[in-house]
């Protein structure tokens, strides 16, 4: 608690020149004896503050001061407000205050070497909203409850404990153990409709680490041989390790990808700048569903 305190009195007297122990000791609270002791613990780090009696007296910083090489070195300062950045990206607030204070604390030019936005390029104002609501519901421990829509458009009542937002690929996910299947699922965000705050207090704990290659190991997948049209080759660049240029442009990639139905929506998404050449299996099931899709326009 003192250390928070110490900072905040950093920041208070970055924003004004000069405060007096006893509107220090009421803002937070304690004593005008423990602020004494915090201007004191603050001189002995280094800290340029001082007290001065008489009129128009208090307690103050040095002009022109910032946090500078009293503390934290320039790579620290710098990983802590690159830090600050990422977490603001999710703060509905809009706000930014610590990021604000310490931005203050280090001095401005070290403000703005980095933006962070995980929202997607359309609108999403509901998944904003749903993202804070779970969001204060896992600090809260409370329970919650959703229609929830799966890749194949099945709709079903989950009874959740959510544990941790994950973001992964290009998407946000809910991690949490589903009391309805009694197994612990990930959600995706976009899919979650009509969610309820319940009373029931959560009782699992999510483990520290939960996007791990091993987890996604269980997985099927399938090694996939596709020929890629000159038009896709920043998709080529973007998406596959292995790859090679052909004489007309176009490019063999090879990629594996988990077996189901988004192995087919993700084939679609070249359109008709991909053609699956392996597994042979997979290239005639593609056909079938693009023959499906053509009667529709008969």
């Amino acid at each position: 608690m003192q250390i928070n305190r110490l900072f905040e009195i950093i920041y208070l007297l970055l924003q004004k020149e000069t405060i007096t122990a006893k509107q220090l000791a009421e803002h937070f609270e304690v004593s005008s004896r423990t602020i004494y002791r915090d201007v004191e613990a603050l001189a002995s780090a280094g800290i340029p503050i001082y007290m001065s009696k008489g009129k128009g007296g208090g307690i103050s910083l040095l002009s022109n001061f910032v946090l500078d090489k009293t503390v934290l070195t320039d790579v620290e300062k710098e990983n802590i407000l690159a830090s600050l950045r990422a977490v603001s990206a999710v703060d509905l607030s809009g706000q930014d205050t610590a990021l604000k204070k310490f931005s203050s604390l280090f001095g401005e030019s070290y403000a703005d070497w980095i933006e962070v936005d995980f929202s997607s390029w359309y609108n999403h104002t509901d998944e904003a909203m749903l993202f804070q609501t779970l969001k204060t519901e896992i600090c809260n421990r409370k329970s919650v409850a959703f229609q929830y829509f799966n890749m194949k458009g099945e709709k079903s009542f989950r009874n959740v404990e959510p544990l941790k937002l994950c973001f992964k690929g290009t998407a946000w996910y809910l991690y949490g153990y589903c009391k309805t299947r009694c197994d612990y699922r990930f959600f995706k965000l976009r899919r979650i409709k009509d969610l309820e705050v319940t009373d029931e207090v959560v009782k699992n704990k999510a483990p520290k680490r939960i996007l791990t290659t091993e987890k996604y190991d269980q997985e099927e997948y399938l090694h996939l041989k596709l020929r890629v049209s000159h038009e896709m080759a920043y998709r080529v660049y973007e998406e596959f390790e292995q790859y090679k240029q052909q004489s007309d442009g176009s490019f063999i990639a090879e990629i594996d990808y988990p077996n189901g139905d988004w192995l087919y929506y993700y084939i679609a998404t070249f359109g008709p700048c991909c053609e699956v050449l392996e597994p042979i299996e997979i290239r005639n099931t593609v056909k079938k569903k693009l023959q499906e899709t053509l009667n529709l326009y008969k």
